[in-house]
């Protein structure tokens, strides 16, 4: 059976600049194991299969895929298969505010002249990392602990920790470790600092996550991440919205994210999509 196949590049500044997402369009009856398969298969970061919602108030339904696992929520591959289901011909309830159902539940995604924009999900888990965690995640950074100003759990589904460094420059000269860090589990951490006032972006981001095989790995441009580090910047104090953050620079990126946020509080993560590959495939 022939499915429709889109590959969008997801907060770029022009082709190829962002990060790359694999939609499969279509997806009703494929398995778990299928799905995976071709996810590994495709070797990025992740790919997402758009099925029918199962709830009313849903336009579409998501299953997000990392090489290693499925994933209940995840930033550039909400924005990246709203785009495909769009060009696809995919009609929302309401024109410029689209509704997808995954795993972490309904997803409201804003459709503007400047792109589409999602919500931030709520942290699952935030405050503080023990010293022990903390320890871990210095370790892979390769940085010491008189560096850091503040460190602390940002998670939102996949894991993140961020760790906030004293400036831009700083955070694009971490050497983190190659191999498998030291400890049980996986390691997904999301390492910031300021650019100096008046420049295009406010912050330097840097996303570094454990592969399928428990490596760890540098994501091009992080949606989930810049979400949630926007929210625990925002809720300190540390940051005033709107404000773009940079990410990808040490990969020969050019990401570029949007943070907003409304009255009640709410943070909205932005960025440009564009369809770089679209056709057929036969799984």
């Amino acid at each position: 059976m022939s499915r429709r196949f889109q590959q969008v590049d997801v907060f770029g500044t022009g082709p190829c600049t962002g990060n790359p997402l694999a939609v499969v369009l279509d997806a009703d009856g494929l398995t778990t194991e299928q799905m995976l398969r071709f996810t590994r298969w495709m070797n990025l970061s992740e790919t997402t299969f758009v099925l029918p919602p199962t709830s009313p108030d849903a336009d579409y339904q998501v299953r997000i895929f990392t090489l290693a696992h499925e994933l209940d929520f995840a930033g550039h591959p909400t924005l990246g298969t709203c785009h495909a289901w769009l060009a696809a011909g995919g009609s929302p309830r309401e024109r410029d505010r689209i509704v997808q159902e995954c795993g972490a539940g309904l997803v409201p995604i804003r459709r503007a002249d400047a792109g589409l924009a999602f919500a931030a999900p709520p942290l699952v888990r935030s405050g503080p990392l023990d010293e022990p965690e903390l320890e871990r995640a210095l370790g892979a950074l390769g940085i010491d602990r008189s560096e850091v100003v503040d460190a602390a759990w940002v998670d939102n589904g996949p894991g993140w920790a961020g760790i906030l460094l004293a400036d831009a420059d700083r955070v694009l000269a971490v050497e983190p470790m190659t191999g498998r860090p030291e400890g049980e589990g996986s390691l997904d951490l999301g390492v910031i600092g300021p650019h100096p006032p008046g420049s295009e972006h406010a912050f330097e981001v840097r996303g570094l996550f454990s592969d399928d095989q428990g490596v760890l790995r540098e994501d091009p441009v992080t949606g989930s991440l810049n979400a949630s580090l926007a929210q625990w910047l925002l809720a300190s104090g540390r940051a005033r919205a709107p404000y773009a953050a940079r990410q990808g620079t040490r990969l020969g990126r050019a990401g570029h994210v949007r943070i907003d946020q409304d009255g009640d509080g709410s943070v909205w993560v932005g960025g440009e999509t564009a369809t770089l590959v679209s056709g057929e495939l036969d799984l």
